[in-house]
């Protein structure tokens, strides 16, 4: 049996929120909303929220929206430009005007028909060297990064200045001196000079520190040295440490710097140019462009098949590293 307290005869009783929580024991939030007489739905889930004013909703958030999408369209109208000129068999960039007007796949088809213009070999000869310099980067960059973080000798801050200034000149200063470098070691070493796959590799790890190696650095720093003296009291040694602990706990910008050093060389031209010369060992970009290079002999429709093909690999790779790449890329930026 349970007592209820008299309501007075003037109807409901308005008492301060002290005394409603001294009576009742209600939380504070619900008494103030209460006896300041609120709707009983604010905070309910599921109840519908007052709609703001449009003048409002755009001052807070509205012009984000449309900022938002007008860089959607901006960013995304050059993919659907080349996805639809892929499609249409006209060969020109004038007939692709009329998005998706003639969807036709002959260009896809064409790509792997020409015998004079491998596509397939271009495309095995891009991933392999991608990979290849992607594996090597990581690994060169890994090691520097971890002297310069972990080690003090002499020249250690003069080395990081080092490889920050000289990544600030172009690669087309250097386009006369890689090509007499190669010439002169293609003379010895036939293997790692000019039309050389492995050659365009070691070209591309000589210019592969730099920035990757400032990037890899400021996430060193971010390790706490406590887990490598850690390490030290139990008898490890820098190899040990840095192969079985540091590169576990630097794995995202490991991933960042594999992803980059992977798109630089699918997306390189001028050195691959100059070191590749027999068609069937170029890559994509060098081998593409033989599709609009000859005046009379142009077909846009073929060569935006081969970039959207192309672009395929890539993607693949960014979709997947995704969790990765926002860590990896600002992880390093702050102490």
């Amino acid at each position: 049996m349970s007592f209820q307290e008299p309501i007075p005869a003037g109807g409901i009783e308005k008492t301060s929120p002290d005394e409603r929580i001294a009576r009742t024991g209600e939380p504070l939030e619900f008494a103030t909303r209460q006896n300041l007489d609120e709707p009983e739905t604010a905070g309910v889930p599921g109840a519908k929220e007052p709609r703001r004013p449009f003048g409002r909703w755009f001052r807070e958030t509205g012009w984000r929206h449309i900022i938002g999408i007008v860089m959607l369209i901006f960013s995304a109208f050059p993919l659907v430009y080349v996805l639809s000129a892929s499609l249409n068999p006209g060969g020109t960039l004038l007939t692709a005007n009329a998005l998706f007007s003639n969807i036709n796949f002959g260009s896809y088809i064409a790509l792997f028909q020409d015998p004079l213009r491998p596509y397939g070999a271009w495309f095995l000869n891009s991933i392999f060297i991608g990979l290849t310099t992607a594996f090597f980067t990581v690994v060169l960059c890994a090691l520097a990064a971890y002297a310069f973080s972990r080690m003090r000798f002499t020249g250690r801050r003069f080395g990081l200045l080092t490889l920050l200034l000289v990544q600030m000149f172009p690669q087309l200063l250097a386009v006369v001196a890689i090509f007499l470098l190669m010439t002169a070691i293609g003379d010895i070493f036939p293997a790692l000079g000019l039309n050389s796959q492995i050659g365009l590799i070691m070209v591309y790890l000589g210019g592969a520190l730099g920035v990757n190696t400032f990037l890899m650095y400021g996430f060193f720093n971010t390790v706490p040295s406590s887990i490598d003296e850690a390490a030290k009291i139990d008898g490890a040694g820098h190899a040990r440490i840095f192969f079985t602990i540091i590169l576990r706990l630097v794995a995202p910008v490991l991933a960042v710097i594999g992803l980059l050093a992977f798109i630089g060389t699918m997306n390189d031209f001028l050195i691959a140019s100059v070191i590749l010369v027999d068609p069937d060992k170029q890559t994509l970009a060098v081998g593409l462009y033989q599709f609009v290079s000859q005046e009379t002999a142009r077909n846009w429709s073929v060569f935006a098949a081969g970039a959207v093909l192309a672009a395929i690999l890539p993607m693949a790779l960014f979709l997947s590293l995704q969790r990765f790449i926002v860590g990896g890329l600002t992880a390093g930026s702050v102490k």
